[in-house]
């Protein structure tokens, strides 16, 4: 089953790809199998587990309101976000939760609503259970699912299955690694971003796709313009301010900075930090591939449209398919789940997806493009994933900021040569893969090591 590059961009509300757009969608996907089986209409209680990286840090990354709103039918890339924390704080008042908007009941927190801190599920550390019982206690029916990063959600039953996208297709270039990929673009004479689009064109029109990734960069673009209007503290007890605004004043009203030859950082710094500001503050986000990482992409788009000479639509266009066909080789061959691979699996796949689709929207050859596609990761290789008080906020706004500045500088790197380099993008995905393997797992978003433990909180 082939993967689309909308299977690695999608549209969602913060803070956590894994352990907010997942568990919404898992909760929402138990619910439909209910009203499609007919057992809906008996439901008297729901009961939902959570396990592992969720039961250590689901509090922290709103999976307890993503849950709720999952069960009330929302989906992430239509739930209103701002009003969203209310109508949940509504049902914990002991009113009635309406499950799909059909069948009310009520979710008691202490008893319906578990974290389990130190319990995981055999498959992956975010994990999920799910029961449905009726007015005698008598279980309706009871599901396991598994959120492994990016949003995607697997069913207990789907584990070993071959992730895909929803509807199997062959497509006309099919490549499960770097060198395939390489060799496609080889073979046809294509560009990686006209191979994708090629691809594509299996499941949606030239047109269709086009237009989707141009709406992706829209929602990216609003994105990052709320990061530089909305000031004030981020939600969770941390009480970390929102810097984007005061640096967008600072950075517009600054006559200095045509002089500063680093000036173009600074405004990629403040676009990223802008994005996850919004993601930490459950504002909607495009998913690239994941939340936590979702700032690096946009600000080095926004670093293409603005700096790079001859910037356009179509490059935008290129851009996001290059992008997309790199994370699909770390979605296959490793992970982008921080709880299961540590930070390198999201901030450092972000980094590299973004330095392969500046490469190639800077004319790059698929050789360049690979090449800075495997510099972007190599240099985010062990990256942690330890998030003080189980919050998006502290590392992981500014972790955004250094990833964008890293992957333009891959870029550059890598269009400065000739493609050739001793470590293939391949060897660095299978390195990723064997050093989240060794990590220890305190430091996968467990909140229970790194500067986790070592800032006190306040």
């Amino acid at each position: 089953m082939a993967l689309s590059v909308f299977d690695m961009f999608s549209i969602g509300i913060g803070p956590s790809s894994s352990h907010t757009v997942g568990p919404m969608r898992a909760a929402r996907r138990f619910v439909e199998g209910l009203a499609a089986t007919g057992a809906l209409s008996r439901v008297a209680r729901v009961r939902v587990e959570l396990f592992g990286s969720l039961g250590a840090t689901g509090r922290g990354h709103g999976s307890d309101l993503a849950v709720v709103l999952g069960l009330m039918g929302e989906a992430p890339d239509t739930v209103d976000g701002d009003s969203a924390r209310a109508r949940v704080d509504a049902g914990r008042g002991g009113r009635p939760l309406s499950l799909l908007g059909q069948r009310e009941v009520v979710l008691a927190p202490t008893t319906d609503l578990l974290f389990h801190k130190r319990q995981s599920l055999p498959a992956h550390p975010n994990g999920l259970r799910f029961c449905a019982l009726d007015a005698e206690g008598v279980t309706l029916s009871e599901r396991v699912m598994y959120s492994v990063g990016g949003g995607f959600v697997v069913a207990e039953s789907e584990v070993d299955a071959p992730l895909g996208a929803t509807v199997d297709v062959d497509v006309p270039h099919p490549f499960g690694s770097g060198a395939e990929l390489l060799a496609r673009a080889v073979e046809s004479g294509l560009s990686i971003s006209a191979l994708m689009l090629v691809n594509e064109r299996a499941w949606r029109s030239e047109g269709d796709v086009r237009a989707r990734l141009l709406n992706l960069w829209s929602v990216m673009q609003a994105c990052v313009q709320r990061g530089c209007e909305r000031e004030g503290i981020l939600p969770g007890g941390l009480r970390v301010r929102r810097r984007a605004a005061t640096m967008f004043r600072r950075l517009k009203g600054d006559p200095r900075a045509e002089r500063d030859p680093l000036a173009a950082l600074d405004w990629v710094n403040l676009w990223a930090l802008a994005v996850n500001e919004e993601n930490a503050a459950g504002g909607r986000v495009v998913t690239a591939p994941t939340n936590g990482a979702a700032g690096i992409i946009p600000a080095v788009m926004h670093y293409f449209t603005r700096v790079c000479p001859g910037a356009d639509d179509d490059g935008v266009v290129r851009f996001l398919l290059t992008a997309g066909a790199i994370g699909i080789l770390y979605k296959r061959n490793a992970s982008i789940s921080g709880a299961e691979v540590g930070c390198q699996g999201e901030v450092g796949v972000a980094c590299s997806m973004a330095a392969a689709g500046l490469a190639e929207a800077m004319g790059g050859t698929p050789e360049q493009v690979e090449n800075a596609a495997e510099i972007g990761m190599e240099h985010n290789l062990g990256l942690t994933c330890d998030p003080i008080g189980g919050l998006v906020q502290v590392p992981c706004i500014e972790r955004n900021a250094m990833g964008a500045v890293k992957a333009i500088n891959a870029a550059r790197i890598a269009l400065s040569g000739d493609g050739k380099h001793h470590v293939s993008l391949d060897k660095v995905i299978a390195t990723m893969r064997r050093t989240g393997a060794d990590m220890s797992t305190k430091y996968k978003e467990t909140a229970r090591g790194g500067l986790a433990v070592n800032v006190i909180e306040c």
